[in-house]
C-alpha cells in the first residue's frame, strides 16, 4: 500500500510501482476524501488487504503513522519517506491556513508555483519536466481535496510517543537536501524505531521518489526482501 503526499497522486510512485509489483499486488491509497488523519486511516484500512506492507511519503508518512497507531498488527513492513513524526508548529499551521485560503479563493493553480521550490532539490527548481509532473498531480488532486488534506495535516497527532511500539521491518528514507522535512526529522524517527534502517539520498529534495527513483527503488527492494 503506497500513500501519496500532499497534492500528490499515484503518479508520485510511477517509477516504483513496476519494481514493487514483483513482490505482489500494489495499491495506491486515495487520500482525497477525508479531513482528518483518523478518517483517512479508516478508509485505507477498509480498502487494504488483511496484512500489507505500507509506505508513505510526507503526508503519506503522517497517514502511515496514524495507521500504525490504529492497526499496527496488520502492517507487515513500514517505509517512511521524507516525513516527520512531529505535529505542526504554530507557524506551520498558520502557513497551511494561508495556503488553504489561496485554494479556496480560486487560485489553486498558483499553489504549484508556491510549493514546487520546496518540493525539490535546489538544483531542480527550473526542471520543467518535473514541475509538469507536480502540476499534473495537483490537477488530479483538485482544490477541495487539497483543502481537506491540509486540514488533516493541521489536525494530526504527534506520533513520536508511538514510534517505540513499531516492531515490523522499517525503512526511513530522506533526501539529504529535503527542506520541508529535513534529515534530522528522519533521524529522529529511525532512532526511535527499533532496528529501523535509515537511508539518506544524496542530491535529493523532498520528492525523492520522483527526483532519485533509482536510489529509492534500491532501498525499497532491500526493504521488501528483508521480510518476504
Amino acid at each position: 500500500m503506497l500513500v501519496p503526499g500532499l497534492m500528490c497522486s499515484a503518479r508520485l510512485y510511477a517509477d516504483q510501482i513496476p519494481t514493487l509489483w514483483r513482490f505482489g499486488p500494489v495499491m495506491v491509497a486515495d487520500h482525497r476524501h477525508d479531513a482528518s488523519m483518523e478518517a483517512l486511516a479508516r478508509r485505507v484500512l477498509r480498502e487494504a488487504p488483511p496484512r500489507f506492507a505500507l509506505a508513505g511519503l510526507s503526508m503519506g508518512g503522517y497517514l502511515a503513522l496514524t495507521i500504525m497507531r490504529e492497526a499496527r498488527e496488520r502492517v507487515l513492513a513500514l517505509a517512511l519517506l521524507d516525513t516527520s513524526a512531529r505535529a505542526d508548529r504554530p507557524e506551520q499551521t498558520e502557513r497551511r491556513r494561508e495556503l488553504i485560503a489561496v485554494a479556496e479563493s480560486g487560485r489553486y493553480s498558483d499553489l504549484v508555483d508556491i510549493h514546487f521550490p520546496q518540493f525539490v532539490h535546489r538544483d531542480r527548481r527550473e526542471d520543467v519536466g518535473l514541475k509538469a509532473v507536480v502540476r499534473r498531480m495537483a490537477e488530479e488532486t483538485g482544490a477541495e481535496a487539497y483543502v481537506r488534506q491540509q486540514q488533516a495535516i493541521v489536525g494530526r497527532a504527534d506520533a513520536r510517543a508511538t514510534l517505540g511500539a513499531v516492531a515490523c521491518p522499517t525503512l526511513v528514507l530522506v533526501g539529504e537536501d529535503d527542506e520541508l522535512t529535513p534529515p534530522k526529522l528522519s533521524q529522529e524517527i529511525a532512532g526511535a524505531i527499533p532496528a529501523a534502517q535509515l537511508v539518506a539520498v544524496p542530491g535529493c529534495g523532498h520528492l525523492s521518489t520522483l527526483e532519485r527513483p533509482e536510489v529509492v527503488n534500491v532501498a525499497l527492494t532491500a526493504w521488501l526482501e528483508g521480510f518476504s
